[in-house]
């Protein structure tokens, strides 16, 4: 995954004052379920990986890349606007949602 999307991942949600430590799923059936509030609870690194496997999963599938450019920034402002909208929707559908917003503006995956 593009440095810039790590970067902005890791700011995706702020830390939580009473947050503890919980660790990310293993795997895409347990991570789909993850809440905004529930990635909003875990601490920096973990969230940002969260955020990361499944923004990579959702690209996949729709078949484009995520940018590390201006694009990239975009998608993740538009995902911490929506778990802000909404803290108990599912992070991936939030994520999958602002790729769609910006599907034909987003590279092809190779």
């Amino acid at each position: 995954m593009t440095a810039r999307i790590l970067a902005v991942a890791a700011t995706l949600l702020a830390a939580s004052a009473s947050a503890q430590a919980q660790v990310p799923p293993l795997n895409f059936e347990q991570a789909a379920y993850v809440t905004c509030r529930d990635a909003h609870a875990m601490q920096p690194q973990a969230r940002q990986a969260l955020a990361v496997f499944l923004a990579d999963h959702a690209a996949r599938y729709r078949g484009v890349a995520i940018p590390e450019n201006e694009q990239g920034a975009q998608l993740a402002h538009l995902v911490r606007g929506g778990c802000t909208l909404a803290p108990d929707a599912y992070l991936f559908t939030v994520i999958d949602r602002a790729l769609v917003a910006e599907l034909a503006k987003l590279p092809k995956r190779q």
